[in-house]
């Protein structure tokens, strides 16, 4: 905490240095990168599409192309727009992915003092450990190398069994850890938080109680990937009584953040494990040249699209996650959306940050409990006034949906000025809402072949893919 700029400044000179002679170093001059403004200069800020000719050489067998050497793993991920991602993992760069999870939960016992979770069974919600081989690289997804470093002193009690954990299909691996876990002994449960959900569900099913009574001993969820508070009162009342909570930011690319103090919010930066980061102006994010910003010159309350160098050899990637710092001292952020995701269809650009606000705020304030949801524009073409469109799985529908869809579109004014000036000026209909079916996003997710694993619904979408698909599953 003390340390992060000068440990941040120590890293890029480190990983500049160390790829010097890889061919990436050597098409963009590493040998005459002399500070930060050189690199800013010679190196420029790239996504997926823009590193994929590297990546190819790796995936043809190549040695010493971004990083040294040959990646020990490659991550799989799906991109919305480049399909299959593969982002390496080094030998350099997989204790980051490793003991930042580690660091979490000492963290966590250091502040609370339980350290009884760790006698009993923890499960981690993952993908398939089963890997394959890309250009003679073992290749899966990021959960599923991860299960490979689980250390050992963990490992014992480590559920579901490793067959368990290899089932693809994601309705019959959850039967499989139902029965694995019904009657164990379980202490810790993590993973991403609407697949936690249909854990606990499953699990009410069979057990006709809820999770805590079931579990009792069960006292720590870590979990990432989306954000909490959208799920967080459906879980917890599927739980049926209050258990400590830690959230994480793993990504594919590198270990982000952390929530450090697990009785605050906010996620530590992970600003001393092999990554040198960068911040964007969110508004700069396409932007040819953007202005970049090292983490000495970030302010609280402005939106960033992150940016990361790393020991895994990805230099100056946008990630595609937004981030706010809620503290310089120490650095803490909170992921606010991502850099794809949002509407603009009218000039309004809301994220993802703004529209889980307005919606939680009334639903929170009204005793509803979401499930799940996804906004899109409809721009109307001579037929009336444009809106956005909100497709919501409620657990309990508002009594009175009219006055809820009033109170989540005036939110939504007030936390985004160009929301509000369209409407105030009659170019946008407020809100419209519909109510979905039970399991509407399940179905959806499992129609597309997404069910399961770490994969995510987008909070928005600026066109209508997601949208007219799911028009067909409206109560």
């Amino acid at each position: 905490m003390e340390t992060a700029v000068e440990d941040q400044q120590n890293i890029f000179k480190g990983l500049v240095k160390a790829a010097r002679n890889t061919e990436f170093g050597s098409d963009h001059g590493f040998n005459s990168i002399q500070s930060y403004a050189d690199f800013v200069k010679q190196v420029p800020v790239r996504d997926y599409e823009q590193i994929k000719p590297y990546i190819e050489k790796i995936k043809e067998g190549r040695h010493n192309i971004l990083w040294k050497g040959k990646p020990i793993y490659f991550a799989k991920t799906s991109g919305t727009t480049s399909g299959i991602k593969y982002i390496p993992i080094t030998k350099d760069s997989i204790p980051n992915h490793i003991n930042t999870a580690r660091d979490a939960l000492l963290c966590y016992i250091a502040q609370s003092g339980n350290s009884e979770f760790t006698k009993g069974k923890m499960i981690f919600l993952s993908g398939s450990p089963e890997l394959d081989r890309v250009g003679g690289v073992p290749t899966g997804r990021l959960s599923g190398i991860v299960n490979h470093h689980v250390p050992r002193y963990l490992r014992r009690n480590q559920l579901p069994d490793y067959e368990t954990n290899c089932i693809e299909d994601w309705e019959n691996k959850l039967e499989n850890i139902v029965k694995e876990t019904i009657s164990q002994n379980m202490t810790l449960i993590s993973g991403i938080p609407p697949w936690m959900q249909m854990y606990f569900d499953r699990l009410i099913e069979k057990s006709g109680k809820k999770v805590g009574d079931l579990f009792p001993q069960f006292s720590v969820m870590v979990q990432g990937g989306v954000n909490f508070e959208p799920y967080k009162r459906k879980l917890y009342e599927s739980i049926g009584r209050q258990v400590d909570c830690i959230e994480t930011y793993p990504a594919s690319e590198g270990f982000i953040a952390f929530q450090d103090n697990y009785r605050e919010s906010g996620l530590l930066l992970n600003t001393n494990s092999g990554i040198f980061f960068e911040f964007v102006p969110a508004a700069e994010a396409f932007n040819e040249s953007p202005t970049r910003l090292s983490l000495a010159d970030v302010k609280v309350g402005e939106n960033y699209a992150v940016i990361i160098n790393s020991n895994a050899g990805m230099w100056a990637y946008s990630i595609g996650d937004t981030i706010k710092f809620i503290s310089l001292n120490p650095y803490k952020i909170i992921v606010s959306g991502r850099i794809k995701h949002y509407i603009s269809a009218f000039g309004e650009h809301v994220i993802g940050e703004e529209v889980e606000y307005a919606l939680m705020k009334a639903a929170n304030e009204n005793g509803v409990k979401i499930i799940e949801f996804t906004v899109a524009p409809m721009v109307e073409q001579g037929k009336g006034k444009s809106y956005h469109e909100w497709f919501i799985e409620f657990e309990h529908a508002p009594e009175d949906m009219d006055a809820f869809i009033q109170k989540v579109d005036d939110n939504l004014r007030g936390k985004n000025v160009y929301y509000d000036d369209l409407i105030a000026g009659n170019i946008l209909e407020r809100l419209k809402i519909n109510n979905m079916r039970k399991n509407s996003f399940i179905d959806y997710m499992k129609s597309i072949g997404k069910l399961g694993g770490q994969n995510k619904l987008p909070r928005l979408s600026n066109d209508r893919k997601i949208a007219d698909e799911l028009r067909n599953y409206i109560k």
